[in-house]
């Protein structure tokens, strides 16, 4: 989010939009959702997002206190960003936005992958 957010809106889905806004933050917390990702899974998830992007979007998030970062006890630096508590109420808004996507995508004239299933 960056900077603070104003005190007062004018509506709880103005105040959402603030919280989830900005280019990729859905995204991230979608793919979050359906498990715990490491910053380089993200990357191959993300191709088109550049590295400065992701890792301020991703502190975006964890300012927000809607991820994460859990660090690995080895020592390797490879530790795993997940949804806090807080974004574990999105989960249906999420499945919700991913589903229109899917049914929606082809009447935009776009495809629309599932990519998680390329990290197996």
């Amino acid at each position: 989010m960056g900077k603070r957010p104003p005190k007062k809106f004018n509506c709880a889905t103005e105040f959402t939009l603030h919280v989830l806004g900005g280019k990729w933050k859905t995204v991230i917390l979608c793919y979050l959702k359906e498990r715990p990702l490491q910053y380089a899974e993200l990357r191959k998830l993300i191709p088109t997002m550049i590295d400065k992007m992701l890792t301020q979007r991703l502190h975006d998030l964890v300012d927000a206190g809607l991820i994460v970062h859990k660090k690995s006890d080895a020592g390797t630096g490879k530790g795993v960003y997940l949804l806090a508590p807080k974004a574990k109420s999105l989960g249906n808004l999420l499945s919700e936005l991913y589903q229109w996507g899917q049914t929606h995508a082809a009447s935009f004239g776009v495809t629309v992958g599932t990519p998680l299933r390329e990290l197996k």
